[in-house]
């Protein structure tokens, strides 16, 4: 009894308690439940108001305030507090980024008031961001928390800068009438420095590029939709698609490749268009393949509103618009005049020059004693992709000396259409080594076959070399 009397040990028992009570309530969660009590008592001495953010407007575009908001989100600490959030790997080696997951709600304090986002995830498919706050509060801090959110979000785009996504038109399985796009990580390591181009040419497509980012107002000021279009024309494998890549890694746009072939109708090509966003680089791969193509659903009208700029002045802007060809001239003039297409770039197959930028980047030579011979043959008119050649060098990597030497036997070959070449035996390991630095072996493979491994063959009509145009061939506005 003289020991509960004492004052000290009194409160050393008390401490006993609450410290064991304390571990009791957290590994049975009680503590968990009491705090989700207490905010259900509090809610109703309190009157709220909700705002709900969609992640698409009502025509269908994406809504830039939800992907502010989605970055916001990520950003504040109270996400771990969350009962469930989603752990991803970042773009940085051991990086984590956490996202709230669907229908969970995170807590936000902004200038002494407590608000809430929930994360609502809608049967229709449909996402929102729903902003819970209180109706006294709302007057004193709802526009100076958007700003907010504004500049956090920016901060932490510049800080983690937005990966690109290419975007693809495909049938929506729950409704096979409706077009909708589906996307994937854009990781294209093409750039400007490593893509083959006459430099003057590179230069002055950089500059167009870099002048159109700053054209906002002055697009305005004409009364004209803030897009450039481009045309790139050329064979099959002189870089098209690595040009693509290296624009939209140079500009940092999403692409959005759009497939003629799964377009039904006049009206879904417009509502894929209107589905894009800004900050982005449309693309229609072989349009001369789908103008000769009498069943393309898409009617020739149709495709002239979508270049002319009628259905894109309605829909988001900061947009690069890039149609490829292999033969431009078999398509009619009207489809390429000045106001649909505002720069015409031609791609040929691979002159001398071209060649010693490859041999430059694939092989690491500047220079070699096999140089002159192969300038030799280039002069006689013979010639091949860049990609065949490319493809020819990695083949031979390991010996620029044995690259050379395949490349100058496939120009003498099949560079102007005579003969075959013996590139070497293939087993399931990949390409045997040579013979006494010459490439051959029991397999014997003619460069036709070489093309069709590698996916490099092109059709005959587009084997004649035609000189490099080192100028933007049309240029508009």
């Amino acid at each position: 009894m003289k020991i509960l009397s004492n004052p000290f040990f009194l409160f050393l028992i008390m401490i006993t308690v609450l410290f064991l009570l304390r571990i009791l309530l957290f590994k049975t969660g009680l503590i968990y439940t009491a705090k989700k009590l207490w905010r259900s008592i509090e809610d109703c001495f309190h009157v709220y108001q909700f705002f709900k953010v969609p992640e698409f407007n009502e025509n269908m575009q994406e809504n830039n305030l939800y992907y502010k908001v989605s970055l916001y989100i990520t950003s504040l600490t109270s996400i771990e507090d969350s009962d469930y959030t989603n752990l991803f790997t970042g773009k940085k080696q051991n990086d984590i980024v956490l996202r709230l997951d669907h229908n969970q709600t995170i807590d936000d304090d902004f200038l002494g008031a407590r608000v809430s986002w929930i994360n609502q995830n809608q049967e229709k498919g449909s996402k929102n961001f729903v902003l819970k706050i209180r109706r006294a509060d709302k007057r004193r801090i709802l526009r100076p928390y958007l700003q907010h959110i504004h500049t956090v979000s920016d901060e932490v785009e510049q800080r983690n800068y937005r990966d690109l996504k290419l975007h693809m038109n495909i049938e929506d399985d729950s409704n096979h009438e409706k077009k909708c796009w589906r996307s994937i990580p854009f990781n294209h390591p093409s750039t400007f420095d490593t893509i083959s181009m006459e430099p003057d040419l590179k230069n002055k497509v950089k500059s167009d590029l870099e002048s159109f980012l700053k054209a906002k107002q002055y697009y305005q000021r004409l009364g004209r939709a803030w897009k450039r279009s481009f045309l790139l024309y050329g064979p099959s494998g002189t870089g098209k698609s690595s040009f693509v890549a290296a624009m939209a890694n140079f500009l940092h746009y999403d692409i959005y490749d759009i497939d003629l072939s799964k377009v039904k109708a006049n009206s879904d090509l417009k509502s894929l268009l209107l589905q894009t966003t800004s900050k982005a680089l449309v693309l229609i791969e072989d349009l001369d393949r789908y103008l000769m193509d009498k069943s393309t659903a898409v009617s020739l009208s149709s495709l002239f509103n979508f270049m002319d700029g009628i259905w894109s002045s309605c829909c988001a802007e900061e947009r690069i618009m890039v149609f490829t060809m292999n033969n431009k001239d078999l398509v009619e003039p009207a489809v390429l005049r000045p106001g649909r297409i505002d720069v015409h770039l031609h791609f040929p197959l691979c002159d001398f020059s071209s060649f010693k930028s490859l041999a430059s980047s694939y092989l690491r030579v500047k220079d070699h004693k096999l140089f002159s011979q192969v300038e030799e043959i280039f002069q006689t008119g013979a010639s091949l992709s860049p990609a065949e050649i490319g493809e020819l060098m990695i083949a031979n990597r390991n010996s620029p000396s044995r690259a050379l030497k395949s490349v100058i036997t496939a120009l003498q070959t099949d560079g102007d259409g005579r003969g075959t070449l013996n590139i070497g035996q293939l087993s399931v390991k990949g390409l045997a080594e040579p013979v006494g630095g010459v490439l051959s072996g029991e397999g014997v493979y003619s460069v036709k076959d070489f093309k069709k491994l590698y996916g490099l063959w092109r059709m005959k009509n587009n084997k004649k070399s035609t000189p490099f145009d080192s100028t933007l061939v049309r240029k508009h506005g």
